[in-house]
């Protein structure tokens, strides 16, 4: 049986499989991934941050000193166009719809959905189109990480101050990887193996934190929620990615997911600001929801965007270079 194979003739098979398998697991038999000891640490949701800080110093031994301000551009430029998104479409329906929202989708859910990304999901899509700069732009996209941008959105200006220590605590394994390559090269020719390795691992500690009778339960408006967060957030950041950043725009669609922690979003800004309380029940499902949509649907989304526009890999240079001229000309 050639298993291995079947799974890579699926978009993002690596990650999405293993990410669909751990999500039946958590939803069927939650339990047994909470056993403890190594089963736990390696197959649970509790390992997802080992998985990712692994990632991204294995990233870091491919960085070079000079591929850093191509890295930090990248990843300004889909940190502004994610945040902007989430921030402007929230604030308009806030205007004409008041706290509420529409459809019955509140502008809590709205905004604490639309303003992050999942990053390891993206990660993982750049370990498989993208370059090293692509990946290494994470060290920026990690803000969308967490209720920072939604508070700073709504207002709550005091608590919307990223500590400096958390923010070095989410770069600090990409920057220890580009020291280590940047002074010995066969650093990354060590660890360069592992990216493939931890994908599968990514795609599954994500799912091990997905219950997918959230679909079930936030009804139309998860899904609705879920669908513009591709949409109108994806559309956005990928439209960024080709007609400012001149590329091929799969980062961009890389982008177009809603962030596992934004789960978390609505009671966080519920704690200090109780004008939300009403809305915390209903939003945490419908984002719930849309997380669920989003991880499975997105992998499909940047897969077709790289086949129409080209990948960032050195093979696809020429044909990459020719799709954009195209495209912008």
């Amino acid at each position: 049986m050639n298993i291995l194979e079947s799974i890579r003739k699926i978009p993002g098979g690596m990650m999405i499989v293993p990410l669909i398998l751990a999500a039946l697991i958590h939803t069927f038999v939650p339990k047994v991934l909470e056993i403890g000891s190594f089963t736990s640490a390696i197959f649970s949701k509790e390992g997802l941050d080992a998985m990712i800080g692994l990632q991204l110093f294995f990233i870091g031994t491919k960085l070079k000193v000079r591929q850093a301000p191509e890295a930090l551009k990248r990843g300004g430029v889909l940190l502004i166009a994610k945040y902007a998104t989430g921030a402007i479409v929230g604030l308009i329906i806030a205007k004409l719809f008041g706290l509420s929202g529409i459809m019955g989708i509140s502008v809590l859910a709205i905004i604490s959905t639309m303003t992050g990304a999942n990053g390891g999901l993206y990660l993982s899509l750049m370990s498989e189109y993208g370059d090293t700069a692509d990946s290494a732009a994470m060290s920026l996209l990690n803000i969308h990480d967490g209720p920072f941008l939604a508070m700073l959105t709504l207002g709550v200006t005091g608590l919307a101050h990223i500590p400096f220590l958390n923010l070095l605590a989410a770069i600090l394994p990409l920057l220890i990887g580009a020291i280590l390559g940047n002074l010995d090269g066969n650093f990354e020719k060590l660890f360069s193996p592992g990216l493939a390795v931890v994908i599968p691992f990514i795609g599954f500690t994500i799912g091990a934190g997905i219950d997918l009778g959230n679909i079930v339960k936030a009804g139309v408006n998860g899904i609705i929620l879920g669908l513009s967060v591709i949409i109108i957030g994806g559309g956005l950041t990928f439209l960024a990615d080709r007609y400012i950043l001149r590329r091929p725009g799969y980062a961009g669609a890389g982008l177009s997911s809603s962030s596992g922690n934004s789960i978390a979003t609505p009671a966080a800004i519920a704690a200090v600001d109780h004008t939300y309380q009403p809305f915390v029940q209903s939003a945490t499902v419908e984002i719930a929801s849309a997380v669920v949509l989003t991880a499975i649907l997105v992998p499909f989304i940047t897969s077709f965007v790289a086949k129409r526009y080209g990948t960032g890999k050195p093979s696809d240079d020429f044909s990459q270079e020719k799709n954009i001229n195209e495209a912008l000309h």
